[in-house]
């Protein structure tokens, strides 16, 4: 019987990682979903072994990073590995997002696929945010008065939360022991949740850049798909430890090397650079109930792009007003992304609120129903 099960384990691994068939034209943008995983991979080891030296305390955290930094052996190398780990992870993760916007990958029979994917990526935000507060600098301490803050928008029970969240009436030691405990928590959460996002991708197969289901011309995913993913893993690798040995503080905060003082308000608080366009929506509306409702909208909405969208054609190969539209939503993320970093005043704040409402235009109309248009040019220049 344990024969058996042995056998059927391993036939199922070959299958997956040996013979499962692979359309012969992905290009290596279909290799940032297996650079996600190695990224988790790697967030999740160098987390484990960074929680063997950090201290979940107030009066202690600053130092006990500080004191892995200099005195450790290679206690460097482990923190800005972590460190810039979370911002090339999303970076992998949106150009993974945007791949699947461009070339329709979302679209039906992969709706469950997306909606996984969406889940995972507002987990990632939460475990990013929740990891930003454990240095406990000056940045990780007003981020996380000024985010959490944001949950008694929740009615009836918001402060309820919020006051369990701090462990008091404000952000001092039990959060921050709160916060590391839901840290280490998440990652696992989220392997499981990759797990069952591979099981979807393995249900009706990978995309490719046509948009077509691959019935031919299929190769086995080793030794092709293998090597090609090894060989771009080599180049992300390159790319990586570039900044983590002669720039491993260019993505971060000057302020979180400051230790954090509630007496001291920075001034001004920003996010890491891979929340940076939410915050400016969050910013740019002057309600707080509506700027929190639009801000959690901003990725909820994503999830219902494959049941609202009618287009018969997947891939923007083969669809130019979609391709044109998906590069404007790309620049206009990048803008909102810049008005996030600028201070909270005018015109500023006048422009994200504007950019806000395009984005919804953006995933709500444009993208689902653009094929009405081009489907009335496809039969106008048919007729002529």
């Amino acid at each position: 019987m344990r024969l058996v099960k042995k056998n059927v384990i391993i036939n199922g691994v070959y299958e997956a990682g040996v013979r499962y068939p692979e359309p012969t034209n992905i290009s290596y943008f279909w290799n940032f979903g297996f650079f996600s995983l190695i990224c988790l991979v790697m967030q999740i080891v160098t987390g484990i072994l960074l929680a063997m030296h950090y201290t979940a305390h107030v009066d202690l955290a600053f130092n006990s990073i500080e004191r892995l930094v200099r005195e450790v052996d290679y206690g460097w190398l482990l923190r800005y590995v972590h460190a810039n780990g979370a911002s090339f992870f999303f970076i992998v993760v949106y150009i993974h997002m945007l791949r699947g916007l461009y070339y329709g990958s979302y679209q039906k029979p992969n709706a469950m696929l997306w909606v996984s994917g969406v889940v995972i990526f507002l987990l990632l935000i939460l475990t990013a945010f929740l990891g930003y507060v454990l240095p406990w600098g000056q940045m990780s301490y007003w981020a996380a008065t000024v985010i959490t803050n944001l949950v008694t928008v929740v009615p009836f029970v918001g402060e309820s939360i919020v006051i369990w969240l701090w462990g008091g009436y404000v952000v001092d030691n039990p959060t921050l022991n709160r916060f590391f405990s839901l840290h280490y928590l998440f990652p696992f959460i989220i392997v499981a949740l990759v797990g069952l996002h591979i099981i979807f991708l393995r249900e009706n197969g990978s995309t490719n850049p046509l948009g077509v289901k691959a019935t031919v011309d299929n190769i086995p995913f080793t030794p092709f798909f293998t090597i090609k993913d090894l060989f771009s893993l080599v180049i992300f690798y390159i790319i990586f430890f570039y900044f983590v040995c002669f720039m491993p503080n260019y993505l971060g905060h000057p302020d979180n090397y400051i230790m954090a003082d509630s007496n001291v308000t920075p001034a001004h608080i920003v996010p890491e650079w891979y929340f940076l366009p939410f915050y400016a929506m969050l910013r740019a509306i002057p309600s707080k109930v509506l700027g929190v409702l639009c801000l959690v909208m901003a990725i909820v909405v994503l999830a219902f792009l494959p049941f609202i969208t009618i287009s018969n054609v997947r891939s923007s190969y083969f669809r130019q007003i979609h391709k044109h539209l998906f590069w404007s939503f790309f620049a206009l993320c990048i803008f909102l992304g810049f008005l996030g970093s600028q201070p909270a005043a005018f015109p500023y704040l006048t422009f994200g609120f504007v950019a806000t409402i395009l984005y919804f235009i953006f995933v709500l109309g444009l993208f689902p129903f653009i094929y009405i248009v081009e489907k009335q040019l496809i039969n106008r220049i048919m007729k002529i």
